[in-house]
């Protein structure tokens, strides 16, 4: 298990945001960086139904390979900071989302309200440059961005999924894709 803290928290409407920085080491991020570079994407994944003509790429990956990262048991040792008595999660999804200049995101949430879903959206990159943007963004109940969380190598926010959020694409000056590798994490029934 993790030592490492959440080095911030935001709370939204009753909900929570951790941000977490250097739990996977470079080398780590350097190895799924590479993977990503040679991955196969496909332009499938979906903000909300409303929003299904506008798809932007992804690369869906197995369960059983997500479970043999070493970012899926950092994962699940970081959920042990969202507040809930008792509750241990499990990842049930796991996939990338690879978005460059020009491509769009939508607002959404990963989950139903009273879902009790979690998800873990780490920033894959070997570098990243402020000027890039392609910061996530979190909304409030009123649609206000309240928080919002900047790509850096090995990264990770993890967050209610109930919370509106979105993430963006990087600036013109950004010559290289922003890769964010989602777990989307439930509770173990106990």
């Amino acid at each position: 298990m993790t030592n490492t803290a959440p080095v911030r928290e935001h709370p939204i409407d009753g909900k929570t945001v951790l941000v977490f920085d250097d739990l996977a080491s470079s080398s780590v991020i350097r190895q799924m960086t590479e993977a990503l570079d040679n991955s196969a994407f496909t332009r499938n994944e979906i903000a909300r139904p409303d929003t299904a003509q506008h798809r932007h790429w992804a690369h869906n990956m197995l369960l059983e390979a997500a479970r043999q990262l070493p970012l899926h048991q950092l994962t699940l040792d970081a959920s042990t900071w969202m507040k809930r008595s008792g509750a241990e999660f499990q990842v049930y999804r796991s996939y990338t989302n690879c978005v460059s200049y020009g491509d769009h995101l939508y607002t959404h949430t990963d989950c139903l309200p009273g879902g009790g879903e979690l998800t873990a959206l780490w920033f894959i990159c070997e570098h990243w440059d402020v000027e890039w943007g392609g910061e996530t963004l979190f909304y409030n109940s009123d649609m206000d961005a309240v928080a919002v969380v900047s790509p850096r190598p090995g990264r990770m926010v993890l967050f209610d999924g109930e919370i509106t959020h979105c993430g963006t694409a990087p600036n013109r000056m950004c010559l290289m894709p922003r890769y964010t590798f989602a777990m989307k994490l439930e509770q173990i029934p106990s």
